[in-house]
C-alpha cells in the first residue's frame, strides 16, 4: 500500500481519515502543486509531518516552515494556519 493510493489526482487538496485509535487519529492529506489549504484552526494539538513532496506552513503568528519529506511541524490549538503546495506532496496529519 502507498499513501498517494489513497487519493486521487481530480482533487487539488484532500483529506482522508486514515486511522483512528481510541486516542487519536491519523488523516492522509494531498495538496498538489500550486494548491493551498486554505487557514483554519484545529481544537487539539497536532502534527503535520511531510511524506512527499514540498509544503509551506504558516500560521497567525508569523511562523513560516518548508516542509520537504521526513520533516514536521507542531500545530498549536486555536491558532489560525495553512499550507501551500509547492509541489505534489503527501502528509500525515496526527492528532
Amino acid at each position: 500500500m502507498n499513501i498517494k493510493d489513497l487519493h486521487t489526482k481530480l482533487k487539488p487538496v484532500s483529506a482522508i481519515p486514515h486511522f483512528k485509535a481510541a486516542e487519536g487519529n491519523v488523516t492522509a492529506i494531498q495538496i498538489l502543486n500550486n494548491q493551498l489549504l486554505k487557514e483554519h484552526t484545529t481544537k487539539i494539538p497536532a502534527l503535520l509531518v511531510c511524506v512527499t513532496g514540498e509544503v509551506v506552513f504558516e500560521n497567525e503568528k508569523g511562523i513560516k516552515e518548508i516542509l520537504l519529506p521526513g520533516d514536521y511541524v507542531n500545530i498549536e490549538p486555536m491558532i489560525k494556519h495553512s499550507v501551500k503546495g509547492i509541489a505534489d506532496s503527501q502528509l500525515l496529519l496526527i492528532k
